[in-house]
């Protein structure tokens, strides 16, 4: 899990953050700041400062901020002059936006704060829709506005051209002011609250911020984005009140405290709308996703709020009493206790229990206490944070606590808190509304509790006083070095003291009263921490990764060293050792055992049958394996069956078997045995097991007795061939040095391959070890070089550098309508339309409710969602217009569209375990490593790889020792990306995201990111998705699944000179080391129709033909993705015999399924 912060501000207005993966409280180090309270999100941090101002303190990252600003320049042609800047009355402006309604010239675009600074100067764009332009970057039409085309013509008498100006954010990893001219809000700030990530479909990187000045009034901050973390403009949002305190969640809902006590919700908010469209009554004061919490010293949380009942329905009494709450990711809570101002975690908040079972304390040194923190015998510290008891001295959190809780609020009865006996100072402690539950309503439902303090915004009454003694101030100026200097001796230390003018009334101040009442203990001359705030918007954890170790770290002694803890170490390895000796050599002169057994196991399964008509029939199962006398292993798959009475059987060597894979299958836990032979028919054995389970053990078993029999054991090799199938399932192939033999290499259907633990959407690796992929859900992986995990969980050899995993992927349905004169677009389609829910294809009715998750192993995480992201746009309700079913889908609606449809997406999670470490912060959607020779001696590897943004990356530090890297080094681009590649001689290609191709130059060991992008011209009327470079080969997919190959590339000219079309039906391609082409190929002809995602290797690739002959089938289909760039064995010579020696037969021959015709044909033979 990347790593992420914890936010706090202590007394002093001191800001610090404690990280997921640190070791104490860091301090902010920027200015000499005083600050009030933050609000924190995964990306950034904000707060108010004790002047009243706004600051954002944005975290640093390998990956820039940058934003594009972009003027046009326009000119007409007159027969003196030409095309000049002269232009008619009616025109557009000489400089003007795309629409030519805004006036923009070069020198009207300002920096908007002093956190930017321009990157380069003004320049034109010479890409015009993914096609170099000609020097200058002109495009031609007739007249403004017309259609623009890079190629000038006889009627073109206008022009224009894009010129462009990057700036970079550089205000990171400190507080940066938001300028008072650009947020123009008429009076100070005295709370803030960001939130508003996951609103269904709000693009990626935005965010909401709420404000509230000190007259009452709320602020929504507009334009907050990844491109633009400070935001565009302030935007008053009318209240029923004067409202004092807000607090917004991470999605649709934000929830107000007026300073009469009410509580408000905001509605209305969504994609279109974030600032939503009116307020409602509501009782509570801090939320999370779904969890929301009320502070009044006691704590209340409110059940049953979701998006679709923002209210609730009743309030939950919490035991203990805090000055504040928060709620952070996960709906993870945080609050401040009320006597010593600690900071504390509630512990067991889950999905299912929003309510948590206890408070534990949490306690961790600041950084300028380190030196005092391994002498405290008051604190214990870990790698990570320090967990203390329960607060009030509860003894340990328990389910039964919890329980008791529960029916206590339930019953409307007054819990017993165990600090009861130390608040009977203050005053009204002792009735129900200060440390109990609400009375019971007549419904049955907890009353709501006393009006809602507002701790968090630092002004309300106490729940528990009159009147008359909440008069004076609870916020006043003091001088904390008089107070700290000068303690109340009456209250000094008291657990439950909480100041001697808690009830007073409010003021404006900032800073609460109360006595330091500091002991002499080891925390500095600053004490202890006393935190004032805390934020845990930006805290990803789904409970405290370090509450394991709380328990054990107790259990030590805390005057052991490091030292000594090293020194206890080295003994215990000094003695395992010892013993492991001393056992093998005392039975060295034994001879070694060889069994010589056989072992069968049953089952009962279903089998789709070969022959028509093909259906599912019951089937025993059987599975033989034997040892030999040579200690080798084989066995043999049996499936029995009757045929007309008769009882009949099939058979399969393990040996022979190439691969056991599992098979999507919505209603059958299906899985499939392939055979060299079936492979060429594209026609396995299916089975069908029970049981996931049943599935996952067969598959286990079965995959061990084939790497048994063929004498595979480990992890993968360096030259190893990986795959991954349409389900995520990743493979992986050990070649051999035949596979690109000449003339006769070793056919593809005869490749084993073997599972590999995990869930990926591809992996790319090279010939030195070092294996990175990228999850669905774009989180980078890398390989530790262990073997196991998945279907192979729990066997002896699935132990060593194995790590939990999880992806995120969306699932998709469609809702179709057709157009009629009556009622317009209906769901009532014509009896020859798709569906009116349906797949991608309209074959098969999918709809809301009968849409399961890909497997019982994936879990839902979301709603259905209307999804905007479709390639092709839509409209502002997520629409798709056409003439008819199916056809060429756009965003937009004409006269001549009589349907539409639009795209459904919901997120399902998967938890599984593999061999990969994740490499965070950077989500990635490509990745490419450098394919290395076999005896390669280089040290640093270089790593190319395009951000889910569409930024490109260079990888730092990439070794065989340390495969992760080190850190990212951003290569700047005029657009976003989507595919690169390096190959020999650090050769760099990548493909933009409107199908455009470029060439990276100076690309070297000393220059890693090289010096400029070359823009090579496309495939005539083809735009490119995918490019692969091997040693001196170029090959690429277009968008119409064509492959090409870069003619003409030499080390003086690495750009080359033309494409040539090789074959058609391709969807990915990847070219190795030894310029070997493989690629995943659609409409593969099988024995029983055409197949979908096969492996195909090209043949006949050789330096004098690098776009060799034909191609040979592999295992498929339902593949996705393959990489050979690992595979860099040099391939045998081979002698041909002579024709006319009929002595000497032909060996390894290929399959004459092969049609040496289709040189430049179909991938798919077809």
């Amino acid at each position: 899990m990347p790593v992420s912060l914890l936010w706090a501000v202590d007394v002093r207005g001191r800001v610090y953050r404690l990280s997921t993966g640190g070791q104490q409280w860091e301090q902010c180090h920027d200015t000499k700041l005083e600050f009030k309270r933050v609000t924190a999100a995964t990306q950034c941090c904000w707060g108010i400062a004790c002047d009243h101002n706004i600051y954002l303190n944005v975290h640093a990252s390998d990956l820039s901020i940058r934003y594009q600003e972009e003027t046009y320049e326009n000119q007409r042609w007159n027969p003196v002059d030409g095309f000049s800047e002269r232009l008619l009355p009616s025109d557009r402006w000489q400089w003007s936006d795309v629409a030519g309604l805004v006036h923009q010239p070069l020198d009207s675009f300002d920096l908007p704060s002093s956190g930017w600074e321009w990157e380069a100067d003004w320049y034109a764009d010479e890409n015009f829709e993914a096609e170099p332009t000609e020097k200058g970057g002109w495009t031609y039409a007739m007249d403004f506005p017309a259609t623009y085309t890079k190629d000038k013509k006889w009627n073109s008498c206008v022009r224009r051209r894009r010129w462009l100006r990057y700036r970079r954010y550089k205000a990171r990893d400190s507080w940066a002011k938001i300028p008072s001219a650009q947020s123009a809000l008429p009076d100070p700030v005295s709370d803030i609250s960001c939130g508003g990530w996951e609103i269904s479909e709000e693009p990626r990187g935005r965010l909401s911020l709420w404000a509230v000045s000190l007259q009452g009034k709320v602020w929504y901050r507009e334009g907050i984005q990844h491109h633009n973390p400070e935001g565009s403009s302030w935007t008053e949002v009318p209240v029923p009140g004067e409202v004092v305190q807000i607090s917004c969640g991470p999605g649709e809902l934000v929830w107000a405290v007026l300073w009469e006590g009410q509580l408000v919700v905001r509605e209305g908010i969504g994609r279109d709308c974030p600032s939503g469209g009116s307020w409602i009554g509501g009782h509570w004061v801090v939320g999370g996703g779904y969890g929301v919490w009320d502070t009044g010293w006691g704590v209340w949380f409110r059940r049953g709020v979701n998006s679709h009942n923002p209210c609730g329905t009743g309030w939950i009494g919490m035991v203990g009493e805090m000055i504040m709450v928060n709620v952070g990711l996960n709906d993870q809570v945080w609050a401040l206790g009320s006597a010593e101002r600690g900071l504390y975690q509630r512990q067991g908040v889950t999905a299912s229990e929003l309510s948590g079972k206890a408070w534990r304390a949490l306690s961790a040194p600041r950084d300028s206490e380190r030196s005092h923190s391994s002498a405290s015998t008051s604190s214990l510290h870990s790698a990570g944070c320090f967990f203390t008891g329960e607060v009030r001295g509860q003894s340990a959190a328990s389910d039964a606590d919890s329980d008791i809780e529960r029916e206590r609020a339930a019953s409307g009865g007054s819990p017993v808190p165990a600090t009861s006996d130390l608040l009977s100072d203050r005053p009204g402690a002792g009735g129900p509304s200060a440390a109990g539950l609400p009375a019971q309503e007549e419904d049955g439902q907890p009353g709501p509790p006393p009006p809602p303090t507002t701790t968090t915004s630092s002004c309300a009454p106490a729940p528990g006083l009159s009147s008359s003694q909440s008069r004076g101030p609870l916020w006043s100026n003091v001088d904390l070095e008089e107070t700290q200097s000068q303690p109340d001796p009456v209250v000094e230390g008291a657990p439950g003291w909480a100041g001697p003018d808690r009830a007073d009334t409010c003021s404006l101040s900032s800073v609460v009263t109360y006595s330091l009442a500091l002991e002499e203990e080891p925390y500095g001359e600053d004490g202890p921490p006393m935190w004032a705030w805390v934020s845990g918007g930006g805290c990803h954890v789904l409970s405290f990764p370090w509450t394991a170790l709380v328990q054990s770290v107790q259990s030590m002694s805390l005057s052991i060293s490091p030292g000594q803890t090293a020194a206890w170490h080295q003994q215990i390895l000094e003695q395992l050792g010892q013993r492991s000796k001393r056992e093998m050599e005392n039975f060295k002169h034994y001879e070694q055992a060889v069994e010589q057994s056989v072992w069968v196991k049953k089952g009962t399964m279903q089998w789709w049958r070969d022959w028509k008509p093909h259906k599912w029939v019951d089937v025993r199962f059987a599975l033989e394996q034997f040892s030999g006398p040579d200690g080798n292993k084989d066995g043999i798959l049996f499936l029995y069956y009757n045929f007309n009475e008769e009882k009949k059987y099939l058979h399969a060597f393990v040996n022979e078997v190439t691969i056991f894979v599992p098979v999507l299958n919505d209603a059958k836990h299906t899985f499939a045995i392939y055979t060299a032979e079936r492979t060429k028919q594209r026609w396995p054995i299916r089975l069908a097991a029970s049981t996931e389970l049943e599935m996952h053990d067969w598959l286990a078993l079965l995959s061990v007795s084939c790497c048994d029999s063929r004498g595979i054991q480990g992890p993968p090799s360096k030259q190893a061939i990986w795959s991954v199938t349409c389900r995520g399932d990743i493979f992986v192939s050990e070649p051999s040095p035949a596979l690109e033999a000449l003339p006769y290499p070793t056919p593809c259907e005869q490749m084993f391959w073997r599972q590999v633990g995990g869930h990926l959407r591809l992996v790319e690796g090279n010939s030195v070890g070092v294996v990175w992929g990228i999850g669905y859900d774009h989180t980078a992986w890398v390989h530790t070089g262990g073997y196991g995990g998945g279907i192979f969980q729990g066997l002896a050899s699935s132990t060593d550098n194995i790590h939990t995993q999880t992806d995120v992927k969306s699932v998709y349905i469609y809702e179709n309508q057709r157009w009629n004169p009556v009622s317009g677009y209906t769901n009532r389609g014509l009896p020859t339309d798709r569906y009116m829910w349906s797949d991608a294809s309209g074959l098969h009715e999918c709809t809301k409710t009968h849409t399961t998750t890909p497997s019982p192993h994936w879990t839902w995480v979301s709603d259905w969602a209307v999804d905007y992201g479709v390639s092709e746009g839509t409209d502002r309700e997520g629409w798709q217009y056409a003439a008819d079913f199916p056809a060429s889908y756009h965003g937009y609606k004409t006269l001549k569209d009589f349907v539409r449809r639009r795209r459904w997406a919901r997120k399902c999670k998967l938890t599984t375990t593999g061999p990969w470490q994740e490499v965070p912060p950077i989500a990635l959607s490509d990745v490419s490593i450098l394919p290395c020779a076999a005896q390669s001696s280089v040290e640093v590897v270089p790593l190319w790889a395009i951000s889910n943004k569409g930024d490109v990356l260079c990888r730092l530090g990439v070794t065989t020792l340390t495969p992760a890297g080190s850190s990212w080094l951003h290569v700047g681009t005029d657009q976003a990306f989507k595919s690169v590649s390096i190959g020999g001689a650090s050769q760099v290609w990548a493909i933009a995201r409107d199908g455009s191709v470029f060439f990276r130059g100076s690309v070297s060991t000393c220059n890693p990111a090289g010096e400029c992008w070359y823009h090579i011209p496309s495939p005539p009327k083809q735009k490119l998705k995918q490019v692969s470079v091997g040693r001196t080969s170029i090959c690429a997919v277009d968008e119409n699944g064509n492959l090409w190959y870069r003619k003409d590339v030499t080390p003086s000219y690495p750009q080359g000179s033309s494409w040539e079309h090789i074959s058609d039906n391709v969807r990915k391609v990847s070219v190795g080391p030894l310029d070997q082409v493989w690629i995943i190929a659609d409409k593969v002809q099988g024995s029983h129709g055409l197949s979908c995602g096969t492996v195909c290797h090209r043949l006949g690739v050789q330096p004098l033909d690098p776009k060799g002959q034909s191609w040979d089938y592999g295992i498929g289909g339902g593949w996705d993705h393959v990489s050979i760039r690992g595979n860099s064995m040099d391939p045998p010579r081979i002698c041909l015999p002579s024709l006319t020696d009929q002595s000497v037969p032909a060996r390894g021959v290929p399959h004459p399924a092969q049609d040496p015709e289709g040189a430049n044909g179909s991938a798919g033979g077809c």
